[in-house]
């Protein structure tokens, strides 16, 4: 059993793989193993989560996922913990291991009864598994309910019920930990997921690793940033900022700030206000020009922080020079609004000008023609789908950022958290990947890596402190 952390990256596989590979394991072994093996590792992670627990609810659903439950109830009852199971489900259409799993449980003495206990030291949720996608009804529901208010740790088995496996949507159990069974599951890091899964583990069950290719992976710390001695500012490259429109100069010194504080060995500020300032005397070492003025062929560009309507003029030149590309904010408006645009932004790709797209979810819908909700329905589909049509990496932000590339694995990224829901902080994000392209970082990796350092910074936050964008900007060296 391993503790998933964000230190190292992780396959992540749909529900038909998973399927497959656990079709194929059992064909191999003993009937019933992977069942008893399942139950085995819930009851061993409940100790380790909740060792002084003395009451134990169980909550079983009609199918395998039940069946995992009923095993664990088992071993809990004969570890002396008082396990009590409430069931639904006809059990004469219960498949065959969860009926022989249903047998074992009765005659090892696990109590069952028709209501959860009135008090509980851990709840089990195995209710709904992989092989379900129907949303929590009647029982099930209020069941998820009274587990997911209660102030004791809840454990899913498998998945929280009621959460879908690929996308992380539906309304789901809210646990405190996740025990991913066979291999680990998108869902659980993206959309819903985080917040539904809590703490994940993974339990393979004794299975080889699998030789299917994930559908996606959960991105990994990015290489260790080391500058040789005999180096200068000229080996770390040159960032342009584009944006910062009358009375929004502040999204575009953060973008610039970041790509300072992200290694860029110089970084240039171009205000689309006539009225800017030719200094920032809080970061002197911003270097104040004219857009216009900038050799855009030879910089690695964030264009569209602050950059308001007085952004749309710019971009079709910043669209056909600059060397290394990333656009944010209004400038994603303007071209998810201007076909010619688009067709600008296709054409970089033919030229193989790398570009980076950071669009939230409201403008990822907006550049694919839908809306927001069907955006949030299926993350890792939209990213993929904007990533096709322009030839681009996407970074669709929100919980579990997903990273998408043409012709590659998608990445969901593991670090992060809510402190990050503030002004500005997408900003600091366009910087950081910046400096990270001008550093000489491929377009997926520099995408990632920014991402992950984001994320990260935010977690190394103090809990107790709301983190701005500003400083945000200033501790993602130390990230």
């Amino acid at each position: 059993m391993q503790r998933i952390n964000s230190h190292r990256s992780w396959p992540l596989f749909d529900a038909a793989t998973l399927r497959a590979i656990e079709q194929a394991a059992a064909a191999s072994l003993p009937p019933h193993t992977l069942m008893e093996r399942a139950g085995l590792a819930v009851a061993k992670l409940a100790l380790a989560v909740a060792p002084n627990a003395k009451t134990i609810w169980i909550a079983c659903g009609p199918g395998n996922n039940g069946g995992d439950g009923l095993e664990a109830a088992m071993h809990l009852h004969q570890w002396g913990k008082q396990a009590l199971v409430t069931r639904v489900g006809d059990e004469t259409k219960a498949p065959v291991d969860a009926s022989a799993s249903l047998l074992r449980a009765r005659a090892a003495g696990v109590t069952f009864a028709a209501q959860p206990p009135a008090v509980w030291d851990l709840a089990i949720d195995a209710l709904l598994g992989l092989g379900n996608t129907r949303p929590l009804e009647d029982t099930m529901a209020d069941w998820a309910e009274r587990m997911s208010a209660g102030a004791a740790p809840v454990l899913a088995v498998d998945l929280p019920s009621g959460l879908h496996a690929e996308t992380g949507g539906g309304r789901a159990v809210h646990a405190t930990h996740t025990l991913s069974l066979l291999a680990l599951k998108p869902g659980l890091f993206t959309s819903g997921g985080r917040d539904a899964s809590g703490q994940v583990w993974l339990d393979g069950l004794g299975v080889e690793r699998p030789s299917h290719d994930p559908c996606a992976r959960l991105a990994g710390a990015p290489q260790a940033f080391h500058r040789p001695h005999a180096s200068h500012k000229g080996s770390y490259g040159d960032v342009a900022i584009i944006g910062g429109a009358p009375g929004m100069s502040g999204a575009a010194l953060l973008a610039a700030s970041a790509a300072l504080h992200g290694g860029a060995g110089r970084v240039f500020t171009a205000l689309l206000d006539d009225d800017a300032p030719s200094v920032d005397p809080s970061q002197p070492e911003l270097m104040m020009r004219r857009w216009d003025s900038l050799e855009l062929a030879q910089m690695s560009v964030a264009c569209g922080c602050g950059g308001g309507d007085a952004v749309r003029a710019v971009l079709p030149k910043v669209l056909s020079t600059a060397g290394l590309l990333v656009l944010d904010a209004d400038a994603l408006n303007a071209v998810a609004a201007d076909p010619q645009l688009q067709a600008l932004l296709q054409a970089r790709a033919r030229r193989d000008r790398a570009t980076v797209l950071t669009p939230h979810p409201l403008e990822a819908a907006r550049l694919l023609g839908a809306r927001t909700a069907q955006v949030q329905e299926d993350r890792l589909a939209a990213a993929r789908e904007l990533a096709q049509r322009f030839g681009c990496v996407v970074v669709l932000k929100g919980s579990g950022t997903v990273i998408a590339a043409p012709g590659a694995i998608a990445l969901i990224n593991p670090t992060g958290n809510a402190r990050l829901a503030t002004a500005g902080t997408g900003d600091v994000l366009a910087g950081m990947i910046a400096a990270r392209l001008a550093s000489g970082d491929a377009a997926l990796d520099a995408a990632a890596g920014a991402v992950f350092a984001h994320g990260l910074a935010a977690d190394q936050w103090r809990p107790d402190r709301a983190l701005t964008a500003s400083v945000l900007a200033r501790g993602i060296a130390g990230a």
